[in-house]
């Protein structure tokens, strides 16, 4: 019999080390070291018993026909559309998020519509009791739904229970971070359980053909919480996103394998449930018909989504020997401090007097690298009081000589601006050939663009 060997498991990274130690090596954290058991090979063994007794697999060719895999359609296209059409069979998706988000009431909802549908919906929880979940049910208007609940947190309760008759066509586990193993020794939420747990559910899934949906917690920063091995193990992941002082929420894909990542789902909170959005361009776009300076658009692209939002700067002036501060919200702070340097050493403005406040409206964060030029038009706006036409959106990566790049994808966001009633774009130079009913005015470089802002020529 192999011996047992002691390790000890970092609870935050997952990494294992052989000592214990009060912090954590590798990700810095203090406390998180967990003792576990594992069984330690013999050197006989470690050399031989990998190379025989295994069943051959079978190779096949990349030319070989597949089919495409069934998918299972919520009823809820905001959702379908991040998932990539739907759920697919024998599929695991984690999903994860804030505190109080979303997560439980959007898939209690695509539960409610997959079961009225006809199909078998199992939905357990380990964090509520099943009378609270029926009671969300009956706030949402879907008392009257015919979905299998349960709370429990045994994942050989669970799938001895599931494993009697039809399997259900979804399985919703709420939440991962709950679930407990008799395999495994250790607290739930720790990283082993965290693992033998999706593993053993996911194993069911692929066997039975269900579609698995994982709830998972996040750590104070936003990343999912356990053992990053848990991403891996999925086939899909989702991040909820969104304020609550916000009404919108935003279900973003990190990882599909069987769809497009970084495709959002655009939802809504209000009193009965999260509703979609047809045009999120509306949540995010301030309603005026002067220009104010300060203010710019941006055709902010997501997957491929196309998405108008608001950007918007002020910046103040302080007396001589102040501080200046420098505040973002919904944007990169390095990537602000960039910009603010390219327009200082390149065009020759002056922000080092000054303070700088950078908000994305509506509480959106953009990543996108396009906003470069947004951003600078803003900056110049606040800063000179001039406005920016009312009717013009901007958009283009900005590099540190200066230049103004090409971005990708020009075409559909000056599509997305022209549906909404936008007449003309600042753009690359290079993208300034793209067919578009917009009037576009291409730029080279920084300092030509800040000209033009400013009426220089």
């Amino acid at each position: 019999m192999a011996k047992l060997q002691k390790r000890y498991v970092c609870q935050a990274c997952g990494s294992v080390t052989h000592r214990w130690a009060g912090q954590c090596g590798d990700c810095g954290e203090w406390n998180c070291l967990v003792e576990e058991a594992s069984a330690a090979a013999t050197p006989f063994q470690a050399k031989h018993h990998l190379r025989s007794g295994g069943r051959k697999v079978a190779l096949v060719g990349l030319d070989a026909e597949i089919a495409l895999p069934d998918r299972l359609p919520t009823g809820i296209a905001e959702f379908d559309r991040t998932l990539g059409g739907g759920f697919v069979e024998g599929s695991a998706t984690l999903i994860g998020g804030d505190p109080g988000i979303g997560k439980s009431t959007l898939l209690l909802q695509a539960a409610a519509r997959l079961a009225l549908a006809g199909h078998r919906v199992a939905y357990v929880s380990g964090e509520e009791a099943a009378d609270q979940v029926r009671l969300r049910a009956r706030r949402l208007g879907l008392g009257g739904a015919p979905v299998q609940l349960a709370a429990a947190t045994s994942v050989r309760d669970i799938l001895t229970t599931l494993g009697e008759g039809a399997p259900p066509r979804l399985l919703v586990i709420d939440s991962i971070q709950t679930m407990h193993s008799d395999m495994i020794e250790g607290a739930p939420g720790t990283v082993s359980q965290v693992r033998a747990s999706a593993q053993e559910l996911i194993r069911f899934a692929k066997e039975r053909g269900s579609a698995l949906v994982l709830v998972g917690h996040v750590t104070k920063d936003g990343s999912l919480a356990g053992p990053r091995v848990l991403e891996h193990m999925v086939d899909t992941v989702l991040a909820f996103e969104g304020e609550r002082s916000h009404q919108y929420r935003l279900l973003r894909a990190i990882k599909n394998r069987f769809g497009g990542t970084d495709e959002i789902g655009v939802f809504a909170m209000a009193d009965a449930g999260l509703s979609e959005v047809a045009n999120p361009s509306a949540l995010f776009l301030t309603q005026r018909d002067e220009g104010v300076s300060g203010t710019v658009v941006f055709p902010a692209l997501e997957g491929t989504r196309p998405v108008l939002v608001e950007i918007q700067a002020l910046v103040v002036r302080l007396a001589s020997g102040a501080t200046p501060r420098r505040a973002v919200v919904g944007w990169d702070s390095g990537r602000l401090a960039m910009i603010l340097a390219v327009l200082e050493a390149r065009c020759g403005l002056s922000f080092s007097s000054a303070e700088v406040y950078l908000n994305i409206a509506g509480g959106y964060r953009v990543q996108d690298p396009a906003a470069d030029l947004a951003v600078a038009a803003a900056l110049v706006s606040a800063l000179s009081e001039r406005p920016v036409p009312v009717g013009a959106v901007a958009f283009g990566e900005v590099a540190l000589s200066g230049e103004i790049r090409p971005v990708a994808h020009a075409g559909l966001r000056l599509k997305e601006a022209g549906k909404l009633g936008f007449d003309r774009a600042l753009l690359p130079a290079a993208a300034s050939g793209e067919a578009s009913a917009l009037t576009l005015s291409g730029f080279k470089n920084l300092p030509r663009f800040v000209d033009h802002l400013l009426g220089r020529g």
